[in-house]
């Protein structure tokens, strides 16, 4: 029986992919083999001994120390992609908004006071402060094209607009998907020199904090339009703020609400809608309970922020799974140990990224407790389990 502990509530659909008969779910848990959350602070957390994966029912993982669980041999799943039309339809709303003096206008027209004559009498004075502009023949710019950004692309070539996307890392997956008609900008600073609109969805690190700061607004169009729903600090939103009072922007729309921006009148800001559809709530739950329930039962490895992809089929026999460092020499013990207790090896993998390892081994009869002592014992592994036939 495995023990899953949830540190927010996780969508019942997806907590159906772990079968009752083999899994015990709870917020309070002894022991838990892994830990399912969504927005939940661990950073913090003293983090049970037992905990052999972590699920983020969500794409960033921020919440989570990465790092940490690295450097014990627990790998961290994420969801990348199951909110990616979530947020395409907000990004998609936001333009429109902001094009069409949409929140100001509905502010104004609340505000009306008197008769409906009246009312109507001041609709048709005021209707002139709100006049906008129109999406076709537009330039949306893309920062980060990953399963979101992708989606946002091709939606907005198909209401007509141009579009030019920047992401160096780009997947083979993700190019495959993209329109052949978006325009690879060289760099960020390429790409915000010819956008009307920019939108950005790439994790918050180092190198993306403040990526829109004072120098980058000035190389900007007259009138552009900032919009952020990936993670709050991407955007010095003070930077932002001078350039909307001066006239240099158009209008800055983010999940971010704060004193600063929360009151401004070229702002929209939301209160972190990104992925909030009962759809991608779903989509997330399934997705990573999926992953980490095949990481329990068979040591593969898909969507993992800090481990390889990992994934060999059952062909019989009795399953090792074995996290390590990556250093030279650990299959070569590995296969030793194994051999020395008359274990034959019928299929294996073994991948990497980074500084960690992960080898499966099916072989051919049940090690017992003092081989599984022997490998472990091993200088550089982190983690043994026999996963049965």
């Amino acid at each position: 029986m495995y023990k899953i502990q949830t540190l927010n509530n996780i969508s019942v659909v997806g907590l159906k992919k772990l079968p009752r008969e083999s899994y015990e779910i709870a917020s309070e848990i002894s022991n838990p083999d892994a830990i399912l959350l969504r927005s939940y602070k661990m950073h913090d957390m003293e983090l049970p001994e037992s905990v052999k994966a972590i699920g983020r029912a969500g794409a960033g993982t921020n919440n989570i120390p990465v790092d940490r669980m690295t450097d014990i041999g627990v790998p961290v799943f994420n969801a990348p992609g199951a909110n990616a039309n979530a947020v395409r339809e907000l990004v998609l709303a936001t333009m429109l908004m902001c094009c069409r003096n949409l929140g100001r206008a509905w502010d104004y027209a609340r505000g009306l006071e008197g008769d409906d004559a009246e009312i109507s009498k001041q609709v048709e004075a005021g209707k002139k402060n709100f006049v906008g502009f129109e999406l076709p023949g537009r330039t949306l710019g893309v920062v980060g094209l990953g399963a979101i950004g992708v989606k946002i692309a091709n939606a907005a070539r198909a209401l007509g607009m141009n579009v030019i996307g920047y992401d160096p890392l780009i997947t083979m997956k993700s190019a495959w998907q993209l329109s052949s008609d978006v325009e690879e900008a060289i760099s960020v600073d390429d790409l915000l020199s010819k956008s009307d609109f920019v939108t950005f969805h790439v994790p918050l690190v180092e190198s993306t904090k403040n990526m829109i700061n004072p120098e980058r607004i000035n190389i900007m169009k007259d009138n552009a339009v900032i919009m952020n729903f990936a993670r709050n600090g991407i955007i010095d939103d003070e930077a932002v703020v001078s350039a909307l009072d001066s006239g240099k922007l158009y209008a800055y729309a983010c999940d971010f609400p704060s004193n600063l921006l929360k009151d401004h009148p070229r702002c929209i800001t939301l209160p972190h809608l990104g992925a909030s559809t009962g759809e991608a709530e779903e989509n997330c739950a399934v997705m990573v309970a999926e992953q980490v329930r095949d990481y329990l039962e068979n040591g593969n490895i898909t969507n993992s922020v800090n481990f390889p992809e990992v994934r060999l089929g059952r062909n019989g026999g009795f399953r090792l799974a074995v996290v390590n460092s990556n250093v030279p020499n650990m299959l070569g013990q590995i296969s030793t140990d194994l051999a020395e207790a008359d274990l034959n090896i019928i299929d294996m993998v073994n991948k990497s990224r980074g500084d960690i390892a992960v080898t499966l081994l099916d072989v051919d009869k049940e090690p017992d407790q003092a081989t599984m002592d022997l490998i472990l014992n091993i200088d550089g592994v982190l983690s043994v389990r026999c996963l049965g036939e």
